[in-house]
């Protein structure tokens, strides 16, 4: 690899768990006849990427939602099967990003939304690290942002915001599609696979 000046992680299955098929079967529960056609991580509807660039709102979110459930499903259910996929948070992670930031500056860009960014600050509020930002110099939320990965312009912009090169930025992730946007910017990147891939990074520095 290049000289590495500055990393740049993503959030959900490489730093806080998810599990897509829970989501899943929580909407399927509760009456979606086409949940895993609607949202997986590889692929999703117009719906949650129009949620997570923050063009519409929570409410307008949850409405729609409700219209391909079962009568008589409330809001809440559906909030919480929405949230089901956000799982809990690894310290030993934790204790490793806290400890590569140290040495050199680490970013965030995550697809999220206002919904999962609540669960997700719920569930870090278990942990020593109370927020993100004690361990990131910046984070890049999608829905604040506007833009979503894997778009080539996201990563563009989000390095000039940095103020880094991209190819001395490295990026980690668990999405190959989001892998090759990255690539396509000109970023060096990590495929997450397993927690080694996190690991080894103090070996690339």
């Amino acid at each position: 690899m290049k000289k590495i000046t500055a990393y740049l992680f993503d959030l959900g299955g490489v730093i806080v768990d998810v599990n897509y098929e829970k989501t899943i079967s929580e909407f399927s529960n509760l009456g979606v006849n086409n949940a895993r056609d609607l949202y997986n991580q590889f692929n999703q509807s117009g719906l949650f990427d129009n949620y997570e660039k923050g063009d519409c709102s929570s409410n307008y979110f949850v409405d729609q939602l409700k219209t391909k459930t079962k009568n008589g499903v409330k809001e809440n259910q559906i909030i919480n099967a929405w949230n089901a996929m956000i799982g809990e948070f690894h310290v030993e992670k934790l204790d490793f990003i806290a400890d590569l930031s140290s040495q050199k500056p680490c970013y965030l860009l995550s697809n999220t939304n206002e919904i999962h960014l609540k669960k997700v600050m719920e569930n870090l509020s278990k942990t020593p690290y109370k927020t993100l930002d004690s361990l990131f110099k910046k984070c890049y939320y999608s829905h604040l942002i506007g833009k979503r990965k894997p778009e080539t312009d996201t990563f563009k912009w989000v390095i000039k915001q940095m103020g880094r090169t991209p190819e001395e930025t490295l990026f980690i992730d668990d999405s190959p599609q989001h892998i090759e946007g990255a690539k396509s910017a000109g970023l060096q990147t990590v495929f997450y696979q397993k927690k080694e891939d996190l690991f080894m990074l103090k070996d690339l520095s």
